[in-house]
């Protein structure tokens, strides 16, 4: 596909590019390049408007502004990873969108269930992996968790015992919306 071949040498290009100011930045500061050459001041008047908003971020958060380059790495592999696979996440429910339409009312219906249960499952992930950061259910990055889980959520938790300290009805809770997806997808 184009498209996601497009995408994927953007998102090569954008980690590239941040290898290349993350280097360069790594060479200027231990005077692997020194810091009054010309490549210097290049790799700086290039580095410094993206590094020096991350190391200010990272000064705001106690952190150690020395590592920019190397957040700088891991913020563009991350994020490509999410570009490239949510991009091809779309593109395949696209053409399932497509399939199913062409199938008949009865498919798309099983479509949008099926898309309804994965942003359940999504939600489900989220909530626990928020959980572990202490975002509760009126932080803005889980509150829309709360809403979307909370009808499977409740009822197991009265079912489920905790073992200690641990709850693991949002397992319990996967599995539980895992095989009632399974069961709807074999009709």
């Amino acid at each position: 596909m184009p498209v996601l071949e497009f995408i994927r040498g953007l998102v090569f290009a954008g980690f590239a590019f941040s290898a290349a100011v993350a280097l360069g930045n790594w060479a200027v500061r231990t005077r692997r390049i020194s810091p009054s050459s010309r490549s210097a001041r290049a790799i700086r008047r290039i580095g410094d408007p993206i590094l020096g908003r991350l190391e200010e971020w990272l000064l705001r958060r106690g952190a150690n502004p020395q590592n920019s380059g190397w957040w700088l790495l891991g913020i563009a592999l991350v994020g490509g990873i999410v570009i490239v696979s949510v991009s091809e996440w779309i593109v395949q429910q696209l053409y399932r969108f497509s399939a199913a339409s062409a199938r008949g009312p009865f498919e798309v219906f099983q479509l949008v269930v099926y898309l309804v249960g994965q942003l359940v499952l999504l939600a489900l992930v989220i909530r626990v992996i928020g959980s572990w950061f202490g975002l509760d259910r009126y932080h803005r990055w889980t509150g829309w968790t709360y809403p979307l889980t909370d009808w499977i959520i409740e009822p197991l938790s009265k079912i489920v015992p905790r073992l200690g300290t641990i709850d693991i009805t949002p397992i319990v809770a996967w599995f539980a919306v895992q095989v009632l997806l399974g069961m709807f997808m074999r009709l």
